[in-house]
C-alpha cells in the first residue's frame, strides 16, 4: 500500500510546541515504510505591524493554557522583550530552505526553542540567520549558512512556500498540528492526542490495515 502520513504545522504555532515531544515519540513508532511529509501551513502572513495589545493578550493566556494542560515550557519574558507581530511566514520560509539541505526537522526545533524558550522573535530575519549559523556549528550535518541565506529569499522556496499553505487548507480544517493519513487515494484526519502517541498510532494502523 502506498501511504503517506501529513504533519500539517507552522514552527510559530504554540499547540505545535506543546505537542512536540508526542510527535518525536509517535515518528519513531511509525511504519518504516510510511512516508512522513511536513506542510507549513502558515499561520500568520509577513507583517512589520505590531500585534494590538488584545491578541498579544489572547496568545499569552493560550501558552499558560498549554502550560497547565500539557507541562509545556514558555519564557513569557517574550512579551517584555520582543514587539511581537502576527507574522509566521518567515519561519515557514526558513523551515523550506532547510529542509532544502536536510535540516527541516533541525530547524523547526530551533525555531522553537527559541521562541518559547529563549524569547526570541523568529518572525525577524535576522534571528532566523543566526539560529542557522547555530545549527552549522551544533550539527555534524554540512549546513550551509549562506546558502540557506539566499534559498529563505528565494521565488522557489516562496513558491514552495504557497504550495504547502494551498495543501495545509486542503488537506485539513483541524488547525494545528493536525496529521491526515493518504492511503491509496483516499485522506483520513488521524486522531490526535498531546499527551499519547499511540492514540494517533493506533488510528494509523487501523487505517493502514
Amino acid at each position: 500500500m502506498n501511504a503517506k502520513l501529513y504533519y500539517l504545522h507552522d514552527p510559530m504555532c504554540s499547540w505545535c510546541w506543546g505537542y512536540s515531544p508526542t510527535w518525536q515519540i509517535l515518528q519513531q513508532h511509525l511504519p518504516k515504510s510510511l512516508i512522513v511529509e511536513y506542510v507549513a501551513g502558515g499561520l500568520a502572513p509577513d507583517s512589520n505591524v505590531p500585534m494590538p495589545i488584545e491578541q498579544q493578550q489572547m496568545l499569552q493566556n493560550y501558552w499558560r493554557t498549554i502550560e497547565q494542560k500539557l507541562g509545556t515550557r514558555f519564557n513569557h519574558d517574550f512579551w517584555l522583550n520582543n514587539t511581537p507581530r502576527r507574522s509566521t511566514y518567515n519561519a515557514c520560509r526558513a523551515a523550506i530552505a532547510a529542509d532544502y539541505q536536510g535540516c527541516q526537522q533541525s530547524m523547526i526545533k530551533a525555531i522553537q526553542q527559541a521562541y518559547y524558550l529563549q524569547a526570541l522573535n523568529p518572525s525577524d530575519l535576522d534571528v532566523l540567520i543566526a539560529l542557522a549559523q547555530q545549527l552549522s556549528e551544533q550539527t555534524s550535518v554540512n549546513f550551509n549558512v549562506e546558502q540557506f541565506i539566499t534559498d529563505i529569499s528565494s521565488a522557489e522556496t516562496e513558491k514552495e512556500l504557497f504550495r504547502q499553505i494551498h495543501l495545509a487548507r486542503g488537506l485539513s480544517q483541524q488547525g494545528f498540528p493536525s496529521l491526515v493519513l493518504e492511503a491509496d487515494g483516499a485522506y483520513y484526519q488521524i486522531k490526535l492526542d498531546y499527551l499519547n502517541y499511540q492514540t494517533s498510532l493506533i488510528d494509523i494502523n487501523d487505517r493502514l490495515g
